[in-house]
C-alpha cells in the first residue's frame, strides 16, 4: 500500500504540504507555550530551591492538550479557526468574536513548514534519511522562533536534537559515528570559543550557550565536515542582517541580535545543498 503512495508523487508532495502545514500549525503553538512554561518551570525550582511556601504562579497552557485562545479576548479558538494558513485566509486575518488582529507570522510560519517539508522529500526521497531531515526541519524552525522572540535556545530542544543526530550516526543516516561525534565536540567548541574571545576583547557577550549547542547539534547531524560552511554561511548572513537593520533604524547598535536563526537557515541549507556546495568549491579550487 505504501509502494503505491509513493509512486504516486504529486499526490505524496501533496500530503506532505498539508503534513507540514500542520506541523507548522503546532510548531506555532512551541514557540509561543514552551518559554512561559519552561519560566514557569525555572520559578517553581528556584522556589524550592530557596525552600519557599506557595506556588509560584499559575502553570501556563501545555503544549499538547489546552486549547488555544485569543490573546485579546480569550475567545476558544474553534477547530475551523484553526485550519492551516486557510481559516486565516477566511477570517481575514481577525479574530472571529473581537476582530482584533492574527499576527500574519502563524500562516507564515505554517506556509514555510510546508513548502521547506515539501522540499526536503524532493531532495531525500520517501526514505527514512528523508523522515529524519523532516524532523530535523521542523526542529530548527522551533527554534529559529523561539530565538527570534526570546533570545532563547532551551536546551530541552538542542539537547535531545544532538544526541538523535548521534544516535542515527550508529546507521550512518546522515553523517558516520566518528564524524557525528567530532562534529557535537567541534561546533560546541568553535563557538565557545568565539565566545569567549569576544568578551576577552570587548568585555561583552557576542552570543548564548544555545548558540554552542545548536552548531554542535547539526555537528552531530552532518558531520564536522559541514561546520565550516555553516559558519560561514549563518556569520556572513547575520552580519549583512544586522547592518541592514542598523543601516534602517530597526536595530540599535547596542542591542543583541539573535544568531540562531541565522545557525538554523544555514544548517538546513547545509542539510539539502551543502556537498554540492562543498564540491563546487572544490572543483572551483582545483581549476582555479
Amino acid at each position: 500500500m505504501l509502494d503505491i503512495l509513493f509512486e504516486m508523487t504529486p499526490l505524496l508532495y501533496a500530503g506532505v504540504f498539508v503534513l507540514g502545514a500542520l506541523i507548522g500549525s503546532f510548531l506555532n503553538v512551541v514557540i509561543l507555550r514552551l518559554p512561559p512554561l519552561l519560566e514557569h518551570e525555572w520559578r517553581c525550582q528556584c522556589r524550592e530551591l530557596l525552600e519557599l511556601e506557595g506556588d509560584a504562579s499559575t502553570p501556563p497552557p501545555g503544549l499538547v492538550f489546552s486549547r488555544s485562545k485569543c490573546p485579546n479576548c480569550g475567545h476558544q479558538i474553534r477547530a475551523w479557526e484553526n485550519i492551516p494558513v486557510f481559516s486565516y485566509l477566511a477570517l481575514g486575518g481577525k479574530c472571529s468574536a473581537c476582530k482584533s488582529r492574527i499576527s500574519p507570522r502563524y500562516p507564515l510560519i505554517e506556509l514555510l513548514t510546508a513548502i521547506l517539508f515539501v522540499m526536503t522529500l524532493w531532495h531525500f526521497g520517501a526514505t527514512f534519511q528523508g523522515l529524519t531531515a523532516l524532523l530535523l526541519t521542523a526542529s530548527l524552525i522551533a527554534m529559529a522562533g523561539i530565538d527570534i522572540d526570546h533570545q532563547l535556545l532551551p536546551d530541552n530542544l538542542t539537547m535531545p536534537l544532538m544526541w538523535v543526530g548521534i544516535l542515527l550516526s550508529f546507521w550512518a543516516i546522515h553523517a558516520d559515528l566518528p564524524s557525528a561525534v567530532a562534529g557535537a565536540i567541534v561546533g560546541y567548541l568553535v563557538l565557545w570559543s568565539i565566545y569567549h574571545l569576544f568578551r576577552l576583547l570587548t568585555g561583552k557577550e557576542g552570543m548564548g550557550y544555545g548558540d554552542f549547542k545548536l552548531l554542535a547539534a547539526l555537528g552531530a547531524w552532518m558531520g564536522w565536515q559541514m561546520l565550516p560552511l555553516i559558519v560561514l554561511l549563518s556569520s556572513v548572513v547575520g552580519a549583512l542582517v544586522g547592518l541592514v537593520l542598523m543601516g534602517t533604524g530597526k536595530l540599535k547598535r547596542d542591542k543583541p541580535m539573535p544568531f540562531g536563526p541565522f545557525i538554523a537557515a544555514a544548517g538546513w541549507i547545509a542539510l539539502i545543498w551543502g556537498r554540492d556546495i562543498i564540491d563546487y568549491y572544490t572543483r572551483s579550487s582545483a581549476f582555479g
